[in-house]
């Protein structure tokens, strides 16, 4: 019998301190052929996902796959997200959270399927977040109508080693 990854449960925790604390979560997401986001989003192979419950609609955080409705410029949209995809998950008020190794498999990102569905993420490694205020103004918005936090900018990850 093989071992469950910690990562959906990692995930589901980090989304119940979040949510208990009057914080948004938000997901960033390693897009490949796997992933049902809108494309239009997507920047560097990756896109950054609200998943609060007032951002989401049926919002389920199974074990595999993370499925919820969400709207995009007022358009409804179904998600399915591998949860080997995601790299990260933080409050989008502070930076906290916890980001994770997510190895890219041939294709993914491009939109092909690699060869070996299974092969792309290594989850077991996890690292801290920290929030980091954005010093220039073009700081790109990944689709969020939210308006910037209270203290003057985006938070942005960044990953300590």
């Amino acid at each position: 019998m093989s071992e469950t990854s910690t990562k959906p449960y990692l995930l589901r925790a980090l989304y119940e301190w979040c949510t208990d604390n009057g914080f948004t979560p938000y997901i960033v997401v390693a897009v490949d052929a796997y992933t049902r986001v809108p494309m239009e989003f997507v920047k560097n192979g990756e896109i950054v996902l609200n998943i609060s419950f007032e951002a989401t609609g049926n919002l389920k955080m199974d074990n595999d796959l993370i499925m919820f409705k969400a709207r995009f410029g007022g358009v409804s949209r179904e998600i399915e997200i591998p949860v080997e995809n995601v790299s990260a998950i933080y409050a989008r008020e502070n930076g906290q959270g916890m980001a994770f190794e997510v190895k890219r498999g041939e294709g993914a990102g491009d939109g092909q399927k690699s060869s070996v569905p299974n092969a792309k993420v290594t989850p077991a490694k996890a690292t801290p977040l920290t929030a980091v205020t954005p010093t220039s103004s073009d700081d790109p918005d990944h689709g969020g109508d939210e308006p910037p936090p209270k203290n003057g900018g985006r938070p942005r990850l960044t990953r300590i080693k």
